[in-house]
């Protein structure tokens, strides 16, 4: 189902699935032109070049795309695929799954250009380039849970999808993704911790560009509490699918 939905994503383009690849180099330039020549945006009180600015900004870029990608579709999910609710037996808890499969390609793309940007320019990364897919797990966990709340949560609220788009607009300027956490006044940073992309993406920026490894501690401490999140956002999911039939 993943590899159809990637599929039918682009069928009848004439580029098809290299526009998976354009996007994101695309986004890069904008972005890397409006804060980084623009507004002269640096890391860090100006330690960075242009480049190496760009870098910073696409891995958040990454991950917050990730988030926001199946976060946006969660609560359309049930209704757009009417048919499997009415007229076959058909697992619906996978369907998050199956978008979260799709969104996981587009970032195995947006890193396969973020890699070659890199080598390009800085050579090899830093070992703990491997760590990238370990840290993304309490993402994965937390988009899972999210997503089958808000797919069942959707069904019943249909406002649920507009008000969710506001939600992950605002996210994305309030994620340390174009400023770092320590650009932000000392008093507002419990509240960009409390931004649960934010920890995510510090550890992968770090892991990627710097070469350091996250606290274990709080990592393992976070991945237990998104795990909970996902068990509860199932639990839920399956306990009010027998109503989706009524209401759809």
């Amino acid at each position: 189902m993943v590899k159809r939905e990637i599929a039918g994503k682009y069928r009848g383009s004439f580029m098809g699935i290299f526009w998976s690849l354009l996007t994101p180099i695309f986004m890069l330039m904008v972005y890397t032109f409006v804060f980084g020549i623009v507004f002269k945006s640096r890391w860090n009180a100006g330690s960075y070049s242009t480049s190496e600015f760009a870098m910073v900004l696409f891995v958040g870029l990454m991950v917050f795309n990730l988030f926001a990608e199946c976060i946006n579709r969660a609560s359309n999910l049930i209704i757009s695929n009417v048919n499997y609710v009415k007229k076959v037996i058909f697992p619906l808890e996978i369907l998050p799954v199956v978008a979260l499969g799709s969104a996981l390609f587009n970032l195995l793309v947006s890193f396969v250009v973020w890699l070659a940007f890199y080598l390009v320019l800085f050579g090899l990364p830093e070992i703990t380039i491997l760590l990238f897919p370990i840290l993304l797990l309490p993402l994965l966990l937390l988009i899972l849970g999210l997503s089958w709340f808000l797919a069942s949560l959707g069904v019943f609220v249909r406002d649920v999808s507009q008000f969710i788009n506001i939600v992950t607009t605002a996210l994305m300027f309030l994620s340390p993704i174009f400023y770092p956490v320590s650009a932000v006044p000392e008093k507002f940073h419990s509240l960009m911790y409390a931004n649960p992309i934010t920890p995510v993406v510090e550890q992968v920026r770090g892991a990627l560009l710097w070469g350091t490894t996250p606290d274990w501690g709080s990592f393992v401490s976070t991945l237990l509490v998104t795990f909970i999140i996902a068990w509860l956002g199932f639990a839920w999911f399956q306990k009010t699918r027998k109503g989706f039939a009524d209401v759809i």
